[in-house]
């Protein structure tokens, strides 16, 4: 067994809850902008720590007028806007707990979180979503309350709460301690019923204190730090580094509409961004294909081998050969100064979670002068275990244990977390709590490795291990990665347990297809149907799995593909609010397909295609 810790720089503080981020937030810069909201014009309006504090105050009044008592839960369906953060802040400043809910969840979702958690009152951001919960509110008896964003319910909110008194809120503010509930998150549900997360006051406070000091270059940059929020704030990844902005002083502004994130981007000027890997994918292949589009496919890529052998040779010793020094210095004229600029060109590191993002993008972002962070965690962990930092990074790893967090990997390649961020149980669930602790440590469920200075690489899911007819153990995440990195792939699954070799099922990126489709000369207007048997893209598709195939031994290779004629989404119950594949969904939805790439004629060293 193999264990790596890192020790916490910062003093625990048993009695501290959430609400004192935000009191020495303000002790600290009370005129600083803390917040900027979207104007109809496209700009951004500012709003000061001292004003949102006081928002925060008048919204957990008006909570408090409305009958809300300390440990009440209230579910919160909303998408990425200020007001997310304002509730959450509200709800503790009342001594409540929020359960947050999805904006995509079905009613049927939104009926197990209330009713599982106890809430007692909801917030829904919109009609659609107020007709998701109504659908179920009569199964739901405990709900008294129910108020919509959108109807201005907040501001109603808040008037209703004029005659409570500011003892009130600091009584109620202080009732909470460290090992007192915070939130109740429930884990996106991948396979069976999603379990409630309790995560404490202390996992949130003692872990972005630690954060904080550990990403000091990221989000205590002395010239201001600022980032753009578009990724759910549902999701414990977007909701930390929430938190952790307001503890911090970083400038957030929001964007759910990922169509209007460039524009968004250009004007807001980040410094740091958060996203998934697939962020990152599809930026990197947007721009490949709008530069084969205008002639330019061959500089681009060109420019994107230069960026990746530059940041390799830097990383393997900082020696640069002057050719490529020189032809670095061209190409960051042509294509990365742009690139720079579309992402409103202060943006200096970004914080990758949730997948693997893979060295060619890291490396290719390196060179645009954009650090990308990768990290490593769960809701279990507050998100957080481990993250490459600005001085201490190694890309394809998810980085070294953070301050205050111990990792180790037990003797069967399983990956076990312990720390201030490990979160306290599973609600009311203490059969899944035992099982997924072993003392004081969280098994994870995934695989991992550590280099010899304690950086973490995850090499995939234990639960999702293949083991082949002929005994072979294949991860399936290191064939698909770099599949998905393919501007034609929207998903991709690895397949084959007690098979005699590995399969695929593949789908189209429907964005991507019809560009794709146009600048290989074919008909950009191809249904997806049409697509699936067009020699072109069978060919392609055959490449992004061949370059996948170099990786591996021969018996964990991909010798037959099937693509399928859908696109897998959360709608179709095949991927969850956070994209991550629903693997035993998918492989039971589409067995036949799977069966028939295993029947007939054996695999070949070409590729068999199975429709």
């Amino acid at each position: 067994m193999i264990e790596f810790a890192t020790p916490a720089v910062v003093a625990p503080d048993v009695e501290a809850n959430t609400t004192d981020l935000l009191v020495d937030r303000v002790a600290a810069t009370p005129d600083s902008v803390l917040f900027s909201l979207p104007t109809a014009d496209g700009g951004w309006s500012p709003v000061t720590t001292r004003e949102f504090y006081d928002q925060v105050i008048a919204l957990a009044k008006g909570l408090v007028a409305a009958g809300i008592q300390p440990g009440d839960k209230i579910g919160l369906m909303c998408k990425t806007r200020y007001e997310w953060t304002l509730i959450d802040f509200a709800t503790w400043f009342a001594g409540a707990v929020l359960v947050p809910i999805y904006e995509t969840s079905s009613p049927a979702q939104v009926r197990w979180n209330l009713s599982d958690s106890g809430a007692i009152a909801v917030i829904v951001e919109t009609p659609d979503h107020f007709a998701r919960f109504d659908e179920v509110h009569p199964e739901l008896p405990a709900i008294r309350s129910v108020w919509q964003i959108d109807l201005g319910d907040l501001d109603k909110l808040t008037a209703s709460g004029t005659e409570v008194s500011d003892d009130e809120i600091e009584r109620r503010r202080n009732l909470a301690v460290g090992s007192d509930i915070a939130t109740l998150i429930y884990t996106s549900g991948s396979t069976g019923k999603p379990k409630g997360c309790v995560l404490t006051h202390s996992n949130f406070v003692e872990t972005s204190r630690n954060a904080a000091i550990a990403l000091r270059e990221v989000v205590l940059d002395p010239n201001g730090a600022s980032t753009l929020l578009f990724i759910t704030t549902a999701h414990i990844f977007a909701r930390f580094i929430a938190v952790l902005s307001v503890h911090a002083g970083v400038r957030v502004g929001h964007q759910p509409d990922t169509k209007q994130l460039l524009p968004s981007l250009g004007t807001f000027k980040p410094t740091f961004l958060l996203a998934v890997p697939r962020v990152f994918e599809k930026v990197y292949n947007v721009s490949e294909q709008k530069a084969e589009a205008g002639g330019k496919g061959k500089i681009f890529r060109a420019a994107a081998d230069t960026a990746a052998a530059y940041s390799m040779a830097k990383a393997a010793g900082g020696h640069v050969p002057f050719g490529l020094k020189l032809k670095f210095r061209v190409f960051d004229r042509l294509v990365y100064s742009k690139l720079r600029a579309a992402m409103g060109g202060n943006v200096q590191y970004a914080v990758s979670g949730s997948a693997p993002l893979g060295p060619r993008l890291g490396h290719f972002y390196h060179s645009l002068g954009i650090t990308i962070l990768e990290g490593y965690g769960l809701t279990e962990t507050t998100a957080p275990a481990t993250v490459n930092l600005a001085n201490k990074s190694k890309i394809g790893t998810v980085g070294p244990a953070l301050p205050g967090v111990s990792v180790r990997i037990a003797d069967d390649g399983e990956i076990e977390i312990k720390g201030v961020n490990v979160f306290k149980e599973y609600w009311k669930n203490p059969d899944a709590t035992a099982a997924t602790f072993d003392g004081d440590w969280l098994k994870t469920g995934d695989i991992g490795a550590f280099d010899s200075e304690g950086f973490l690489t995850i090499t995939g899911r234990k639960k999702e291990i293949i083991v082949t007819a002929g005994g072979k153990n294949v991860a399936p995440a290191a064939l698909e990665d770099p599949i998905r990195a393919n501007p034609l792939v929207g998903q991709v699954i690895a397949v084959g347990d007690k098979k005699p070799f590995i399969s695929a099922l593949i789908t189209l990126d429907p964005e991507m297809l019809p560009v794709w489709l146009n600048n290989n000369g074919e008909d950009a207007g191809m249904t997806i149907d049409e697509a699936i048997t067009n020699p072109a893209v069978l060919a392609e598709v055959q490449r992004a799995i061949d370059a996948a195939n170099e990786n591996v031994s021969r018996a964990e290779s991909i010798r037959k593909f099937t693509i399928l004629p859908i696109e897998l989404t959360e709608a179709s119950g095949h991927l969850t609010p956070k994209m991550s594949i629903k693997r035993n969904v998918i492989l039971e939805d589409f067995s036949p397909q799977i069966e028939a790439m295993y029947s007939g004629a054996p695999a070949t060293e070409g590729h068999s295609i199975v429709h």
